[in-house]
C-alpha cells in the first residue's frame, strides 16, 4: 500500500455534519412553509418527507452490511457497491434531503440535502484517493466501470450471501437514530413556530 496517501478522516467528517446542522438551525427555525400547514401541498409532503427519511436509513443499513468492517481493507463492489460507488453518501444525503422536505420547503429540502452532499463528496474524494493508492488496477477499474454516486441499476449483482460485523451494525444502529430524529424534529420545529409566535420568513 502507499504510504503518503491516508485513508479518509471519518472522524473530521462527523464534525463537519454536525457544524452543518448548527448552521443550518437559524434558518430551519426562521423559515417556514409557504404553502401554510393546513394546505393539501403541505399534508402531501410531510408523510413524504419521513418516507424519504425512513428510505435513507434503510439504505444506509443496507450498505453498512456490505461495507462494515471492510472499509479500506478492499474495494467493495457488491450489492450496492456494485451500482454506485458511494450508496453509504447517497442514502445519507437522501435522509437529509427529507428533513426539508418533511418542513414542506423545496428549498430547504435543496439546501439541507445539497450542503450534506457537498460535505460527504469532499470525504468520498479522500477515499478514491486511498484506495486508487492501495488498489490502483482494481479500484481504477471499478471507477471506470460503476458511477460515482447515482446508481446504475442494471449493474446491479450480489452473492448469494454476505457476511456481517455486529460491532459495526450498533455503530450504524446510532446513526440511524439520528436520521431518525428527523421525524419528530420537524414536528417540534412546526409547534415552535405556533407557540412562539415568530414571523418566520415563509418560502417554497
Amino acid at each position: 500500500m502507499n504510504g503518503i496517501t491516508k485513508p479518509a478522516n471519518q472522524r473530521k467528517r462527523i464534525w463537519l455534519l454536525r457544524g452543518l446542522g448548527l448552521l443550518l438551525v437559524p434558518l430551519v427555525l426562521f423559515t417556514t412553509s409557504a404553502w401554510g400547514d393546513e394546505s393539501i401541498m403541505a399534508e402531501v409532503l410531510e408523510p413524504f418527507g419521513a418516507l424519504v427519511v425512513i428510505a435513507g436509513v434503510l439504505g444506509r443499513f443496507w450498505a453498512m452490511l456490505y461495507i462494515g468492517g471492510r472499509k479500506n481493507g478492499m474495494v467493495m463492489q457488491d450489492g450496492p457497491y456494485s451500482m454506485c460507488r458511494h450508496p453509504l453518501y447517497l442514502f445519507s444525503t437522501i435522509a437529509a434531503t427529507g428533513l426539508g422536505i418533511m418542513l414542506g420547503s423545496i428549498v430547504l429540502a435543496v439546501v439541507i440535502g445539497g450542503l450534506t452532499y457537498v460535505v460527504l463528496m469532499q470525504t468520498a474524494k479522500k477515499e478514491e484517493e486511498f484506495l486508487r493508492a492501495a488498489f490502483p488496477d482494481t479500484y481504477a477499474a471499478y471507477a471506470e466501470r460503476v458511477p460515482l454516486i447515482v446508481p446504475d441499476l442494471s449493474l446491479f449483482s450480489t452473492p448469494e450471501e454476505v457476511t456481517f460485523f455486529v460491532s459495526n451494525m450498533r455503530t450504524n444502529m446510532a446513526d440511524a437514530l439520528v436520521f431518525l430524529a428527523f421525524i419528530p424534529l420537524a414536528e417540534a420545529i412546526g409547534g415552535f413556530h405556533e407557540v412562539l409566535g415568530w414571523s418566520a420568513l415563509a418560502i417554497y
